[in-house]
């Protein structure tokens, strides 16, 4: 015979009625008890009746995670991956389930709304305008947004990474290392996530050198330089130009060590120093972001700013879940550390 909520109360010590409140998740309960009805829940193998369950409180048990995804690439990026599964382990923790939905052509999250078949959403700043956050404000509608988004980020609920002060680490040990002409390399400034790098670089190398930023811009991207940048160009997908500017630079030098926003821009500087025959790290040191997915099998293995997007998805469930039942609870706005995994690629200059 199944088991029942009676059951479960009289397992636990408490009245049906809690454990009724805490499988319908209609009012506020003690974490300990809660736990201790899910542990009752698995125990007596019970399975509550979704369908009944959501008729009776209106909800949807479903969170919907919304993407902005031009291609299948998105699905392959390993950071994806790694903070899609962080989310729905959380959700699932709580009995939610995970929709994920494509941003793309057309807007999918009034939709998603207006049919309710979500009790909230994570929406990725590239998702978030002006139009969206006045719209889930008016519908009084739970939502994170995972990343700092460009906009309206006092009135809104996100989490990131705290791009600025692990950029500034990487810079503050380089030059613990003995190095002194430090450039960063990005893509572009036109995220808040590549701004803040570009700001912590700045921050760590004031009292260095003048700052040097270079600008790795896609084919149409109109760079706009940081104050006081010396700013050069690189057209995204020309490697060879890339690589020999790492290598001119350190040749005149004018660098001799590299802060890179990613591993793809690590291995081109990495390859053009090894093959000019410029030794790493004796005479030029190498700092990447991102840990995954080449950094530790690199030749030398590459120091890298550690970006935890597991931790970054899990937190951003976290925060929706209390926003959900927390419906009075102001907005709030997380930064989640950067590790700095020190390797030989930046081990010291020669006769340090």
């Amino acid at each position: 015979m199944a088991a029942t909520i009676k059951d479960i109360a009289k397992m636990v010590g408490v009245s049906p009625s809690t454990v009724s409140r805490v499988v319908n998740r209609t009012a506020p309960i003690s974490e300990e008890t809660q736990e201790k009805i899910r542990e009752a829940m698995k125990k007596l193998n019970y399975h509550p009746n979704s369908t009944a369950r959501n008729l009776a409180s209106g909800a949807s048990c479903t969170i919907g995670l919304v993407i902005d995804a031009a291609d299948e690439g998105t699905f392959a990026n390993s950071f994806f991956n790694r903070s899609v599964y962080a989310i729905e382990k959380t959700l699932q923790e709580h009995a939610y389930s995970l929709l994920i939905t494509n941003n793309r052509p057309v807007s999918s999250i009034r939709s998603l709304v207006y049919e309710k078949r979500v009790d909230g959403l994570i929406i990725p700043p590239a998702s978030l305008d002006e139009e969206t956050v006045k719209f889930l404000e008016e519908e009084h509608f739970p939502f994170v947004v995972l990343g700092e988004p460009e906009i309206g980020q006092t009135r809104t609920t996100w989490v990131d990474v705290d791009n600025r002060k692990g950029s500034r680490e990487a810079v503050v040990h380089l030059c613990r290392q003995g190095f002194r002409r430090i450039v960063m390399i990005v893509r572009n400034d036109r995220t808040v996530f590549a701004r803040n790098r570009i700001y912590g670089y700045q921050d760590g190398v004031t009292e260095i050198c003048p700052p040097q930023v270079i600008y790795v811009e896609e084919p149409d991207g109109q760079p706009r330089p940081p104050e006081q940048a010396d700013a050069e160009f690189w057209t995204d997908g020309q490697a060879a130009k890339l690589e020999e500017l790492a290598v001119r630079l350190v040749g005149e030098g004018k660098a001799d060590a590299f802060l890179c926003a990613d591993n793809e821009i690590a291995y081109h500087v990495l390859r053009a120093l090894r093959g000019a025959g410029i030794r790493i790290p004796e005479e030029a040191g190498v700092v990447t972001f991102d840990n995954y997915p080449l950094a530790p099998f690199m030749d030398p293995p590459l120091t890298a700013v550690d970006v935890d997007t597991s931790r970054l998805g899990k937190a951003a469930a976290e925060l929706l879940i209390q926003s959900i039942h927390e419906a009075d609870r102001p907005p709030r706005q997380v930064l989640i550390g950067a590790s700095l995994i020190r390797r030989m690629s930046s081990a010291g200059k020669e006769g340090q």
